[in-house]
């Protein structure tokens, strides 16, 4: 029977199955084709946190859901469109997510007597059959049963086969939405290139799941997402952390310095150093210690060898690595720690997203340690991010947290490449030997930035003492002087209040400069937020928006902001970090809206809130 074809301004998929069942590449490939055609896209990946879960589970059940569209996309989607589901515990684990009348997509095979047991629905119950899911539009495939026939002369065995069958599902999907399958099949001719088998199977695959779109009985429906407008240039799809390694090797060139990589494998900070091991040929050093003080330490080292210095990790990691955070603010040298957030405490949720670690970034060292503090939004924004604390630590000569998290890490977005002349300069320069005769050397006399010189070790004349013992103003000597003592804790806390005066005024990003409500946000919530705000817009309602990337210190004009409104909200994925700081310093009675489920707002949340603090 002839499809149609129906006109879309966006879509949101839920490709959903066990994570064997790859699909994390099945969803990563739809959204490189998306954003190849040129439609706005932002993902969620979203998996289990052990290796390998107990197959057919729901504790097992991985997840990508992707919105693109014709229009702007700032999430990844409230509700999705479409689910696909490879056995009986995705669609239990995420059939609330599809909205009334979406589309179900599911691998007859994996709803046998035991998927279904295994996904704790009665045996003798198919939920694919027993009317429960009649809202929908349920389309039954025997996935497997095609993909091994398809594969019947390959001379692969039944294991290689079936690792095949999430490309069947790719290609069918690429059928119900007009995509070109010609990127697919580069990136498999590239993954596999030394098994030409398995190119050959899984392009045969994917040809097959386009082609049973049009040979299916069954009536099924096309749909068109045109291109999105966006701004011209070129473009490409990007992750978060790889985001931050990108700006992290921007920084390195344009300060001319070295970039060194001291990490611990940690989720889901990793890929960070995954990323920037690849960009040797750019000066770029990255060194994988044997626990995460080793990291930080090595990375103090490399700072005071005059790299550009970072460390990464999560809300664990960062735990570790606190004494030498200290031990970085003491000796006053540049580096960027990179903390990018997941659920605790302890271990917690290491797979799932949170904002919990606001706190410790600003309070969670021994003494009186204060650090600066900038926080990427968007997967793209952390390029900006990585670039700007780098460029905070080397002008003022200080440790600077960067804040990213589970969510914008892991999920993409298009992004525009930005051109190096673009990107503002970085002047480093390292102390000389400029001293008179019989005058000494003063390592910790400061600018005007209240920074110290930079003295490279070896610089004939410049030797001077470090260590984490305090520092006699100017000289660096060891004292235990208590006026001294308090006059360098104000003295450090100067410095970093003086950033305030180096980076740009708080803006509002939708809404009215003066109005009943401001929405307050920091790091990933600004998607959820944005789309929140302009649909209460939309329908006549007085609020704004706002987002802060640099939460220490405050763009100076923040409080005068805030106060030019009848109300403020700070949504937050914690239990309230933000709103307290806010609250402590600006004395705004702020309302807080709060969610700790390892998972990002949806806009409707926010919107709701909003209509209710506004009626």
């Amino acid at each position: 029977m002839a499809s149609t074809t129906e006109t879309k301004t966006g879509v949101v998929i839920l490709f959903a199955g066990d994570s064997g069942d790859g699909i994390q590449l099945t969803g990563s490939q739809f959204s490189t084709s998306a954003a190849l055609f040129g439609n706005d896209i932002s993902t969620f990946p979203n998996y289990p946190a052990e290796i390998r879960a107990p197959i057919g589970t729901i504790a097992g059940v991985s997840g990508f859901q992707l919105h693109f569209g014709s229009v702007e996309v700032f999430t990844a989607g409230d509700a999705c469109d479409v689910l696909v589901v490879m056995n009986a515990a995705a669609l239990k684990a995420n059939v609330k997510q599809l909205k009334p009348g979406g589309i179900i997509i599911a691998n007859m095979e994996g709803f046998d007597a035991k998927n279904l047991k295994l996904a704790k629905y009665p045996t003798d119950i198919n939920p694919l059959k027993d009317g429960s899911l009649d809202k929908f539009k349920v389309h039954e495939i025997d996935v497997t049963k095609i993909t091994r026939l398809a594969l019947a002369d390959s001379g692969l065995g039944t294991k290689e086969m079936d690792r095949s069958k999430n490309m069947f599902i790719l290609g069918y999907v690429f059928w119900m939405y007009n995509r070109s399958l010609d990127s697919t099949i580069e990136f498999l001719k590239e993954q596999f290139k030394k098994r030409p088998e398995l190119i050959d199977a899984n392009v045969k695959v994917l040809k097959a799941g386009f082609n049973y779109g049009d040979t299916v009985e069954a009536p099924m429906n096309r749909f068109e997402v045109k291109p999105a407008p966006l701004e011209k240039g070129t473009y490409r799809s990007i992750m978060g952390n790889q985001a931050t390694a990108y700006g992290f090797v921007a920084a390195s060139q344009k300060s001319g310095l070295p970039l060194f990589l001291g990490s611990y494998p940690i989720t889901p900070a990793t890929d960070i150093l995954h990323e920037l091991a690849k960009y040797k040929n750019y000066g770029v050093k990255t060194f994988q210690a044997e626990d995460e003080i080793a990291a930080i330490t090595s990375s103090i080292g490399a700072a005071f060898g005059g790299s550009l210095s970072i460390t990464t990790s999560s809300g664990p990691g960062i735990a570790l690595k606190g004494e030498a955070i200290g031990l970085a603010l003491m000796l006053e040298l540049p580096l960027v720690i990179v903390n990018v957030q997941r659920g605790g405490p302890s271990t917690g949720l290491p797979t799932k997203t949170e904002q919990a670690d606001l706190f410790q970034a600003m309070y969670g060292r021994n003494g009186e340690s204060p650090v600066p503090i900038v926080a990427a939004y968007s997967p793209s924004n952390c390029f900006d991010g990585a670039f700007e604390a780098s460029r905070i630590a080397l002008e003022f000569m200080t440790p600077v947290f960067l804040l990213t998290d589970g969510y914008i890490a892991n999920g993409s977005e298009p992004w525009k490449f930005p051109k190096s002349a673009d990107l503002k300069d970085m002047k480093v320069s390292f102390a000389k030997n400029e001293l008179k005769d019989g005058e000494k050397y003063l390592p910790y006399k400061r600018d005007e930035k209240l920074s110290r010189p930079w003295a490279i070790p070896g610089t004939k004349g410049l030797e001077h003492r470090i260590g984490g013992i305090e520092k006699e103003n100017e000289t660096g000597n060891i004292s235990y002087d208590p006026e001294n003592h308090e006059f360098m804790v104000k003295m450090r806390q100067a410095k970093v209040d003086k950033i305030a005066e180096h980076i740009p005024l708080q803006t509002i990003d939708q809404g009215n400069a003066k109005g009943k409500l401001l929405v307050l946000g920091w790091g990933s919530t600004y998607g959820s937020i944005k789309t929140a705000v302009r649909e209460a817009i939309a329908q006549g309602h007085d609020v704004s928006h706002a987002h802060v990337m640099y939460l220490n210190p405050f763009p100076k004009n923040l409080g005068e902001m805030l106060k030019n409104f009848d109300q403020v909200l700070i949504p937050e994925i914690n239990n309230g970090q933000l709103i307290k700081i806010i609250r402590d310093k600006y004395f705004v009675d702020a309302k807080g809206l709060n969610k700790i489920q390892g998972l990002p707002f949806s806009s409707e949340e926010i919107k709701n809130k909003i209509v209710s603090m506004l009626k």
